[in-house]
């Protein structure tokens, strides 16, 4: 059932869906909770992650707009970056990709998420962190430098977090109204949604949806880098606009409705402790599940850290959604190996 409706806009079929939701039954014996793992890692090989979802919307977009360069920004092993060079590749457009790291003299070894997005055709262009703070202005420096040589360029913010790029993920509530249905013996059981909160789209996309296809669920996002006040603008900011451009007949409020977790960020965006890792490390060896370094292991980390003060703290079912980033794994090697 639906509390306002909604006409999506055009979108290109990118990822391989649906996805399955699936039980993790030795960590839910061991923490106490019923515990399941909404599998949006496989939304594809190469192409995967929760990113494919909003690019969904966000190429169909550019490819209306005869657009024959995207540009996008990101870490050095963003997830984003590389599906999206990928996707572009896909689609026959080119890929300009702006990457941080400390020394652009100097970029990281080639390798992970870096290896497959150079693969895939993309340019890369290394700025320090200074300078992503002001990737928008960048982006659109870039762009116009390509305007100037008579291509057409499209950028696309980071982790595509907008409010079109939110609507990958409102319509991945369906899913999951599908998913409870068919796992938790009716589609009005109360859950809670835990998920990692690195740019806010994912995590506007599901509080929209719940509220949209009218899910009896719990929406928590776990911040794996920023603070809460800056998730609660990231956030609103994103719901408010799709509610206003998509004309969403919805109640909305930025203090009710977005609730974050701080206090797992770490050391850092992109950075990993050895709590993190060796709480990797068993989610596979328990499992069989490849979390990621830059996200997800932190989210469930923080969620298992939550669990252990208060085992009822999100009641007694949770749906983690796992949003991919396999790839970023490959460049910890090093740091994984003690707890191999």
């Amino acid at each position: 059932m639906t509390t306002c409706s909604l006409s999506f806009p055009p979108q290109i079929n990118l990822a391989r869906l649906p996805t399955p939701m699936q039980p993790l039954r030795r960590l839910s014996e061991k923490l106490g909770v019923e515990l399941y793992i909404k599998r949006d890692d496989l939304t594809g090989a190469a192409l995967s992650g929760n990113k494919i979802r909003k690019l969904e919307f966000v190429l169909a977009d550019a490819l209306a707009q005869k657009a024959d360069t995207v540009i996008t920004c990101g870490g050095a092993q963003s997830n984003h970056c590389r599906a999206t060079a990928i996707a572009a590749a896909m689609l026959g457009l080119n890929c300009r990709l702006l990457l941080r790291t400390p020394d652009p003299s100097d970029p990281p070894p080639t390798e992970g998420n870096i290896l497959l997005a150079r693969m895939a055709g993309a340019e890369i262009v290394w700025i320090t962190p200074e300078e992503f703070k002001q990737r928008d202005e960048l982006m659109e420096r870039e762009a116009g430098q390509l305007s100037e040589a008579g291509r057409k360029a499209y950028s696309i913010p980071e982790g595509a977090s907008t409010a079109l790029g939110a609507l990958g993920y409102v319509r991945a509530t369906e899913e999951l109204v599908n998913d409870i249905t068919n796992t938790m013996g009716g589609a009005h059981q109360h859950c809670t949604i835990i998920l990692a909160a690195g740019s806010g789209g994912t995590s506007a996309g599901l509080i929209l949806g719940t509220k949209i296809f009218d899910v009896n669920a719990r929406v928590v996002s776990i911040n794996t880098c920023d603070d809460r006040d800056h998730f609660l603008q990231a956030i609103g900011g994103i719901c408010e606009d799709a509610i206003a451009g998509f004309h969403l007949d919805i109640d909305f409020d930025r203090d009710r409705d977005i609730e974050i977790i701080d206090g797992y960020v770490g050391r850092g965006s992109g950075l990993s402790q050895p709590t993190e890792l060796a709480m990797i490390c068993k989610v596979a060896q328990t499992e069989g599940i490849f979390l990621d370094p830059v996200y997800t292991g932190k989210a469930f980390f923080g969620m298992v850290e939550e669990l252990k003060r208060d085992p009822k703290c999100f009641g007694e079912r949770i749906i983690f959604i796992h949003t991919g980033g396999i790839f970023g794994l490959l460049p910890k090697a090093v740091e994984l190996e003690p707890y191999l």
